[in-house]
């Protein structure tokens, strides 16, 4: 499947290939509509397809040329925003949001959108009434979520880069799953949402996942405005975590992929210390009531923020759970918001400049283990200990990067490096180093 306008170029390499003309945007536009056409009926992760039809950018941008998908929870003029519910029929959006403003005056060319599980509420990108999404390296396994269409295509090699965002994990765990890159920036690095402006506490940022790290550093300077990293920097104070805020234990592939990575950066110059984080069990309790509250505040406003089509009652059941949990938990944790926005989180930072962990606490599942048709006590478990090390950064507002460490079978297994916020540099600077330590670089796979 490498023979055609694509190849095996990431997208710096296509970057380059376009300004010499070696190829054009809509010999890459046809590419990626065939690779779709090849991989999409396995993996699943397209949602509206307009590779026909697409929305090009800005011609002198610094991505100008390169075709990429939007995830279905971004509104695009013409497009339908799904936000991958089938509680209501969308319509086309009148109007292109801030984000994909941006993405357009970088010069990406839009030529669809990305599947998603239903409000991006799930760590896996499963459905109980539609197929799932599946991971490029074993279909029999999740892709992630809530990017996981974004991944799970770029990992498959039908785009270069996918558009995602991130609101508890949901940049970094689809990237871990797929064996991508994914970095979460800091809150306000990229544009932000009306929305989210408007939110006690605005968890989501926008951002990419990408085959290589100089791809994640080239989007986010395209997109930031800020200088491009291309390489390590200085040496590091780095803290090893490998315990959980939500306890439970970390699989032994993950443990050793954390101490392999540990291991080369010491080996680079850095310092290597063990550090235990000072947020625990509380901090998950509060998160996951206010994550019950963004799923109560759409089954309670959906009509009037989806239109007279919206039934609640077609929500999926974890929607449903998570509403009523923050109606039976909320109450018995008053307070919940003012402890999260006061959040310790650069206490953490004291003796160090960054935190090495697992991006997740195991190896992506098999498909079904998170599917929403779970019991909602049984399935809510499963995913904070699933979960449980990405959300401090959504909180804080801080940035963090997940980095391809190794492989777990055939599934890839990652590490996720986070910062203070402003720290987008410094955490790109470490993941080339650990990008290269591991020479891993996301093969196309053709499903």
């Amino acid at each position: 499947m490498t023979d055609d306008a694509l190849g095996d170029d990431d997208t710096t390499a296509l970057v380059a290939r376009l300004r010499r003309r070696e190829v054009s945007p809509a010999e890459l536009r046809t590419a990626v509509a065939e690779r779709l056409a090849v991989v999409d009926p396995t993996v699943r992760g397209l949602g509206l397809d307009r590779t026909g039809a697409p929305v090009v950018g800005n011609p002198d941008g610094p991505l100008a040329g390169v075709p990429t998908l939007v995830k279905e929870n971004t509104d695009v003029a013409g497009w339908s925003t799904t936000n991958g519910s089938a509680a209501y029929v969308p319509t086309p959006s009148a109007a292109h949001s801030a984000v994909t403003h941006q993405l357009l005056a970088a010069g990406l060319d839009l030529v669809g959108t990305s599947r998603m599980p239903e409000f991006g509420l799930n760590a896996t990108t499963e459905f109980v009434d539609a197929e799932p999404t599946c991971n490029p390296h074993d279909p029999a396994y999740s892709a992630g979520a809530s990017s996981g269409g974004a991944a799970a295509l770029v990992a498959a090699g039908a785009v270069p880069l996918a558009h995602a965002n991130d609101g508890g994990g949901s940049i970094r765990i689809p990237a871990a799953a797929c064996g991508l890159v994914g970095l979460k920036p800091g809150r306000g690095r990229l544009a932000r949402s009306a929305h989210g402006r408007l939110m006690p506490i605005d968890l989501v940022a926008d951002g990419v996942v990408t085959r290589t790290v100089r791809d994640s550093a080239l989007a986010f300077a395209a997109f930031s405005g800020e200088l491009r990293v291309e390489g390590p920097g200085r040496r590091l104070r780095v803290g090893v975590v490998l315990h959980s805020p939500a306890g439970g234990e970390v699989d032994a592939a993950t443990r050793a992929a954390v101490r392999r990575s540990a291991a080369a950066l010491e080996a680079a110059g850095h310092r290597v210390e063990p550090h235990t984080p000072a947020v625990g069990k509380a901090f998950v309790d509060d998160f996951l009531v206010y994550w019950g509250m963004l799923a109560f505040s759409i089954a309670a406003g959906g009509r009037a923020a989806f239109g007279p089509s919206f039934d609640r009652s077609r929500l999926d059941p974890l929607t449903r759970g998570l509403a009523r949990h923050f109606r039976t938990a909320g109450p018995r944790r008053p307070g919940f918001l003012r402890r999260l926005r006061a959040l310790p989180y650069a206490e953490e930072f004291t003796h160090h400049d960054v935190l090495l962990s697992p991006v997740l606490a195991h190896r992506t599942p098999p498909l079904g283990w998170l599917n929403p048709a779970v019991p909602f006590d049984e399935l809510a478990e499963r995913l904070v200990r699933y979960v449980g090390f990405t959300p401090l950064q959504n909180v804080a507002g801080a940035p963090a990067i997940a980095v391809p460490a190794g492989w777990d079978g055939r599934l890839p297994v990652g590490v996720q490096i986070a910062g203070l916020p402003g720290d987008e540099a410094t955490l790109l600077e470490l993941a080339f180093e650990l990008e290269a330590a591991e020479r891993v670089f996301a093969p196309v796979r053709s499903a």
